[in-house]
């Protein structure tokens, strides 16, 4: 298992009908788990302390790291004070978009690639 571990995301996508019932408890369920009420976004709850999540961090831009860490810095404030942050500041679902997914799935394709490479027995003729 990888570091996103398993999905169903794709089987979901496919069937509009199981789309359609789906959405609405996915946006219910990531409204209840709180991170967008502190201005934080989905891959900011990933676990850093992969091997593979910090090398896809490392491939952030300068503006994507800023970002992050500004978020963490506004999060951390928000738990201090024990407040969420005001309504209009909360994340909003159209701009919490997976900016750390394609980094970490390039990390395990070159991952698994190596690996292939790594283990590749060479047979003379």
């Amino acid at each position: 298992m990888n570091v996103l571990g398993p999905s169903l995301a794709p089987y979901i996508r496919s069937s509009r009908t199981l789309k359609k019932y789906v959405t609405p408890v996915a946006h219910w369920y990531a409204d209840l788990m709180g991170y967008r009420k502190m201005g934080l976004k989905y891959d900011d709850l990933q676990v850093e302390e992969s091997s593979q999540v910090q090398r896809a961090l490392g491939r952030l831009t300068p503006q994507e790291t800023y970002h992050r860490s500004y978020r963490f810095k506004i999060a951390s404030d928000c738990d201090l004070h024990h407040k969420p942050l005001p309504k209009e500041q909360w994340s909003k679902p159209e701009d919490d978009k997976r900016y750390l997914q394609p980094h970490i799935l390039n990390v395990l394709k070159e991952e698994e690639e190596r690996f292939t490479w790594d283990t590749m027995t060479v047979q003379r003729k």
